[in-house]
């Protein structure tokens, strides 16, 4: 390899560090505020507001939602029908196996995960928390079992609804953050558009 390749191989790589490592305490803020916001609503229904019912309001892989949809606002796996379609599907998907095979968890986990990645991609909602969504609908408690397929409504519907709510509102707070990003809302600009000729 000639020096001059090496060379802008290494200057490449060190502003691709020197990107990754910046600290933006603006966008750090509002990742916290975001997330902060849209999770504590989700706990605080699941322990305070509705602490007496048997009702499940928060699962683990909203945490990782709130990963991409407050951290990573500009990925495409994080976009509104990414978080609400892949949860969703998920779910779905989960609860399908697990009422198939309720006594094989060993086989229903990796099933569930990997169909609802397959479905994911076909709808083109690929959210990587839906395959833990999906693989708490097959190993998750027994009052999450229990739910049936309104464990798809609720906690992942209504969920998904809440940390995509206070996304919109948290992340277009400032002029420097746009969500969902601008390509995708020219193009469901252009489907408005479209449909109501």
């Amino acid at each position: 390899m000639p020096r001059k390749a090496i060379r802008r191989t290494y200057r490449q790589t060190r502003y691709v560090l020197y990107r990754e490592t910046l600290i933006n305490k603006k966008e750090h803020f509002w990742a916290f505020i975001g997330s902060f916001i849209g999770l504590g609503i989700i706990s605080y229904l699941q322990y305070n507001a509705f602490p007496q019912h048997d009702m499940v309001f928060l699962i683990g892989s909203f945490g990782a939602s709130c990963v991409l949809v407050y951290g990573v606002i500009e990925s495409p796996l994080a976009q509104p029908r990414n978080l609400v379609g892949g949860h969703v599907n998920s779910a779905i998907i989960g609860v399908s196996v697990q009422m198939l095979l309720p006594d094989y968890t060993w086989i229903a986990a990796p099933l569930a995960v990997s169909l609802s990645i397959i479905v994911m991609q076909i709808t083109k909602t690929l959210h990587p928390p839906g395959g833990a969504t999906a693989l708490i609908a097959v190993t998750g408690s027994p009052e999450i079992k229990a739910l049936g397929f309104m464990y798809v409504v609720h906690p992942v519907l209504s969920g998904a609804i809440i940390l995509l709510c206070t996304a919109l509102i948290f992340n277009n707070t400032t002029s420097y953050r746009q969500y969902p990003t601008a390509a995708v809302r020219k193009k469901y600009a252009a489907m408005f558009r479209f449909s109501r000729k």
